[in-house]
């Protein structure tokens, strides 16, 4: 094995598990996942049936990861958030065929204990806050908060919030890229 699983940590069978990652105990990775190179998979963490993750996905304690979801290269995914991969979900009722998907884009975070309702995408580089919960589609480097989660600013790639001048330009204080908005779209300069 090119990956490290800690001894109580559950792997089925047609998994493809990249090099380097970590999976810790009481995790649970489901059949014909797809985990990234250098990846952690933190403890108690559910990863289902035909779920993707990219290179260097970081999952913390906790997490559920629901078939439909993919992850991009470089997401985090903080303590306790979640997915959903049905709308109208019921005990009696089997919606397996219904499933929706969502990808969640390179380097986007997403916050502890935050909810990202099916079908909805998080953009790259985006920033959803802790206890947020998504209910429409994020857009690129969009700060995100709140229930249901509405947008409140633009984040950079390093995660500091952007000030746009006059001209519709913005430097991240820790990386120096200069970011423009324009149109209600940031894109790096």
């Amino acid at each position: 094995m090119d990956y490290f699983a800690h001894e109580l940590a559950v792997i089925d069978a047609d998994c493809t598990i990249g090099k380097g990652t970590k999976i810790w105990h009481f995790s649970h990775i489901m059949p014909h996942c797809i985990i990234g190179e250098q990846c952690n998979i933190g403890q108690n963490v559910v990863v289902s049936p035909k779920v993707v993750l990219g290179n260097n996905v970081k999952v913390q304690n906790n997490v559920s990861i629901y078939t439909g979801v993919v992850c991009e290269d470089d997401v985090f995914l903080g303590p306790s958030m979640v997915f959903t991969n049905v709308i109208n979900p019921r005990s009696a009722i089997i919606r397996k065929d219904e499933y929706k998907k969502t990808t969640v884009k390179r380097g986007a975070s997403i916050g502890a204990n935050a909810t990202i309702v099916c079908g909805n995408d998080i953009g790259e580089y985006a920033f959803v806050g802790a206890g947020a919960v998504v209910t429409k589609e994020v857009k690129p480097y969009a700060l995100v908060v709140g229930n249901p989660s509405v947008q409140i600013g633009w984040i950079s790639e390093y995660g500091h919030r952007l000030n746009f001048d006059e001209n519709g330009f913005a430097t991240c204080e820790e990386s120096h890229i200069t970011y423009k908005l324009e149109n209600d779209k940031v894109t790096k300069h």
